[in-house]
């Protein structure tokens, strides 16, 4: 695995390779690395001839600095797990190399509504921080392909709608790979490491109440079994930001199902202070 830390240098190795016909795959990551991001490079693996993954803790997606400043970090950990997962390239820049210019930023991306719920609501400026720095990468990188986690369900629908504005989406091929999950269902995140012993327990409620909104999902109004989720993540001790049922693709709250409309379930809620989040598909 060869390791960059310079944008200008990456570039003129992967030129290289582009002209040798190499299909690049490219897994953007913020460290922190877990088996759910060693299944990213393995697909990405398995449909290209070459592996870029990036290590960027982004600052311009943490509306919380205090959050930014807890995020876990474990470079020389991640470095060894890239390497016997077979990566061929990592990405390491550091701030100043992803933004010359400042934090602040002009360039404002069209979101849509997408802005204004669920994470886009209660993260304000999140979803144009991940856009901004995404962007970034993928210009330093060009791939053919790009990996990401449907873990992040909502970060994929606003990197689709990226790579729609700024005209990447018949370039680069989103890839929106499953979830990869512990023994008990909690989905695997780097935020798991802040667990304490008793709320790591506590925590697969998350996964077993989107699995009882699948379960009991039914044509009509969706209000009663939405209503009996919160309850059930209030009761267990959370501290829930929503558990919302909402359409598939554009986000949307769902009230009332028609039976047919593509449906997925979305959750975030505090645990202690950690934020965890998690969503299902339900048909």
């Amino acid at each position: 695995m060869i390791l960059f830390k310079k944008a200008i240098d990456l570039r003129k190795h992967l030129d290289v390779q582009r002209k040798s016909g190499k299909k690049i795959g490219f897994v953007p990551t913020m460290g922190a690395l877990h088996e759910g991001h060693l299944s990213l490079i393995q697909a990405s693996k398995s449909a290209t001839t070459l592996t870029v993954c990036s290590i960027f803790v982004n600052p311009t997606q943490f509306n919380d600095p205090a959050d930014f400043e807890k995020y876990p970090l474990s470079t020389d950990k991640d470095i060894a797990l890239l390497l016997s997962a077979g990566c061929d390239l990592l990405f390491l820049p550091d701030v100043d190399e992803m933004y010359p210019d400042g934090l602040t930023s002009n360039q404002k991306f069209d979101l849509g509504e997408m802005e204004t719920l669920l994470e886009g609501k209660f993260r304000p400026g999140h979803f144009q921080g991940v856009c901004q720095v995404v962007n970034q990468l993928l210009l330093q990188v060009e791939p053919d392909a790009l990996f990401m986690g449907q873990k992040d369900y909502q970060q994929c629908m606003v990197i689709n709608r990226l790579l729609q504005q700024t005209g990447n989406c018949e370039k680069i091929q989103l890839h929106i790979c499953p979830t990869l999950r512990e023994p008990d269902g909690l989905a695997m995140s780097s935020r798991n490491r802040r667990l304490n012993e008793a709320d790591r327990v506590i925590s697969v409620t998350i996964y077993r109440t989107l699995s009882f909104l699948k379960e009991n999902l039914k044509a009509g109004k969706l209000d009663v079994i939405q209503k009996s989720a919160f309850d059930q993540l209030q009761a267990a001790g959370f501290r829930t930001d929503y558990i919302v049922i909402a359409d598939a693709t554009t986000l949307q709250p769902v009230t009332y199902w028609d039976g047919k409309q593509q449906l997925v379930a979305l959750v975030a809620a505090f645990l202690g202070e950690v934020r965890l989040i998690d969503n299902l598909p339900l048909n």
